[in-house]
């Protein structure tokens, strides 16, 4: 397939890594259309982006638009925003494994998602049991080619105010200087270079399933 011939889907194209991502994928002209499904309108001029006000909640009630040929998925939230856990494993397993179905049966290449370096279905802690749930389910779709992103620390400017990440951030220069060798994983990373990451993966011919930590995403992002 031509790159001009691409479409694609993002799920959470309003928030930090989806916002990026979509300034990325049409300054590279790599698709000839791009469907944002959001919960709310967003401010957008680029005739190539088509921007759909959806219920996730029924988000079979829009299986024609996950006809493309690369769904992105960039949805997250944290407990505190989400106000319970129920509401949070909506946003960051249920939402996302209902996508990656759609996109399968739509016959869909690539599905992309970002989870979280901690992401594991054992851990003792919540978010990162939620995000290794999500990467397990993923596994058993039989997606042509499933791309998971373990990024640290996102760094970029959020719509809304995080004092954790901000104190976060200001530590993370420091930090980063100090994490050599098998620490490197674990160095915050701006929400830009995964969205590139993100980008090139989606141009590549990689199939199969990939998991991309922290240090190989930026490693990619500075090669594009």
């Amino acid at each position: 397939m031509n790159m001009g011939e691409k479409t694609a889907l993002i799920l959470g194209s309003s928030g930090l890594v989806g916002n990026e991502l979509v300034k990325i994928l049409l300054e590279q002209n790599n698709y000839k259309k791009i469907h944002l499904l959001l919960r709310r309108p967003i401010e957008i001029t680029d005739s190539r982006c088509e921007p759909h006000i959806v219920d996730f909640e029924q988000l079979g009630k829009y299986d024609k638009l996950f006809k493309v040929t690369d769904v992105f998925c960039c949805l997250g939230t944290t407990i505190k925003k989400a106000k319970s856990k129920e509401a949070f494993r909506k946003v960051d397993y249920q939402y996302p494994i209902e996508g990656a179905k759609l996109a399968v049966q739509s016959g869909a290449e690539k599905f992309l998602i970002i989870t979280a370096m901690g992401a594991n279905s054992k851990s003792f802690f919540f978010y990162n049991q939620v995000k290794g749930e999500v990467e397990m389910s993923l596994k058993t779709l039989n997606i042509p080619s499933l791309n998971i992103f373990r990024p640290s620390l996102l760094l970029g400017e959020r719509n809304e105010f995080r004092l954790g990440e901000k104190i976060a951030e200001k530590a993370s220069g420091l930090l980063n200087t100090l994490m050599m060798g098998p620490l490197r994983s674990y160095k915050a990373i701006h929400a830009k270079s995964v969205a590139k990451a993100m980008a090139a993966i989606a141009a590549s011919n990689k199939t199969g399933v990939s998991i991309f930590y922290s240090n190989e995403i930026q490693r990619i992002a500075d090669k594009h």
